[in-house]
């Protein structure tokens, strides 16, 4: 359980949000608050029972501990050891369910038959109902894959660099076709489910929860202007739930090609904060980073970086502008932007209102014109714009966040 349960902390994404499943007379719950939340070595939170089936690998992929080529303790469960785990945990509230991921034990579809075979005894034997993330092996056959779907809430198959190149200086074994043809058989199948339901058709669930991906971040000299790209491209054509960043953690033994440290996590931050741009605010790609400067702003957030490069495109009047222009306002959120629309249809936003709809006055009014205020030209192009809205570092004490969760500003 040591062994396997920290094996599997480098997976970031075991999220277990975007699934319903109906519970009738069975146990668990896919929805919900947590019951009991573990925390990795690193920080992150999770409330699932995460876990690798093995870490024996027959890969030698450098970037990664359990290789074949590592001297690291290796160890094995049994799929009936897992369910019993499962089961066991979750009576105990310790958990809300299960994130189990594998190394590859002969070849892929052995690993992913045994994967399978856990999620299906948990679900037809134990009648388990929470929640079930799956990871799916490269290479192994579409009925696997099929079986999987019906069992699991949501499968992901991690598609580890970035670029075919990155793949192939260090993980020469995986194929960037193939890791894109399963996540296509997955779309395929969820989108022929879907039209059946559509047509009338009574059929099984498949992945419920969609799938997702994870990339590393900074075990090469990738940079951020690629990652974004990849990622985009990834949405676009598998329909991806998620797209996880996970920051390189340096191994033991690890080859010479890759850093000695690891990358700030505010990168991986970054990173997240440019997905939800491109996901939720109509931004491309290639719009949050140039040519000449392919990596994020680690100062300050990505749509802040943005305005101060476009000026030219503020300030905007509140009042008047549309939908797509104001999602580009510094401060301005989905929730407030909805806010705005629906308030200037019966009276004329003011600079008293900003606070009460939800928008960060100390970020949004240098960008934004109101019925009483406009910032004029020398507060946009002033050179102190950047060091006036740029956070300050400062030691967060307990109550910091009570403003915030009355006064609605994040």
């Amino acid at each position: 359980m040591t062994i396997l349960a920290d094996a599997a902390k480098y997976d970031a994404s075991c999220a277990s949000s975007g699934s319903r499943r109906a519970n009738r007379e069975g146990l668990g719950s896919t929805e919900g608050m947590g019951i009991c939340h573990s925390y990795t070595p690193d920080g992150r939170c999770v409330s699932l029972l995460k876990l690798l089936l093995t870490n024996v690998c027959i890969y030698d992929c450098q970037y990664c501990v359990n290789r074949v080529s590592s001297d690291t303790p290796r160890a094995r469960f049994t799929v009936e050891e897992v369910v019993k785990l499962t089961m066991d945990f979750y009576r105990r509230n310790y958990i809300e369910g299960l994130f189990l991921s594998s190394g590859i034990v002969r070849d892929s579809d052995y690993t992913m038959g045994l994967l399978v075979q856990v999620a299906k005894t948990l679900r037809t034997r134990e009648n388990f109902c929470g929640y079930i993330h799956l990871k799916t092996i490269p290479g192994a056959g579409d009925d696997l894959i099929d079986e999987a779907g019906l069992y699991a809430d949501r499968l992901s198959v991690n598609i580890e660099l970035p670029t075919v190149q990155d793949l192939r200086s260090l993980a020469p074994e995986k194929k960037r076709p193939e890791i894109e043809g399963v996540m296509g058989s997955i779309r395929i199948k969820r989108d022929e489910i879907a039209t059946d339901r559509r047509n009338g058709m009574r059929v099984p669930k498949f992945a419920p929860a969609g799938q997702s991906t994870q990339m590393i971040v900074g075990a090469t000299d990738t940079s951020d202007r690629e990652i974004l790209t990849t990622s985009s491209q990834l949405y676009g054509q598998h329909h991806l739930r998620r797209v996880y960043y996970s920051a390189y953690s340096p191994i033991p033994h690890a080859d010479s090609r890759l850093p000695g440290i690891r990358p700030p996590l505010i990168r991986e931050h970054r990173l997240y904060q440019a997905d939800w741009l491109i996901r939720f605010y109509g931004f491309a790609a290639d719009e949050l980073t140039t040519a000449d400067s392919a990596n994020l702003d680690l100062e300050i957030d990505p749509k802040l970086a943005w305005a101060m490069q476009h000026r030219g495109q503020f300030p905007v009047d509140i009042n008047r502008a549309p939908r797509e222009l104001l999602l580009r306002v510094p401060g301005i959120g989905q929730k407030s932007v909805n806010r705005i629309l629906q308030t200037r249809r019966h009276h004329a936003i003011r600079d008293q209102d900003l606070s009460r709809i939800g928008i960060v006055r100390k970020r949004a009014r240098s960008f934004i014109i109101t019925a009483d205020r406009h910032p004029g030209p020398l507060s946009l192009d002033a050179e102190s714009l950047r060091a006036r809205l740029q956070p300050k570092h400062r030691q967060l004490m307990l109550f910091d966040a009570l403003h915030g969760a009355t006064s609605g500003e994040v």
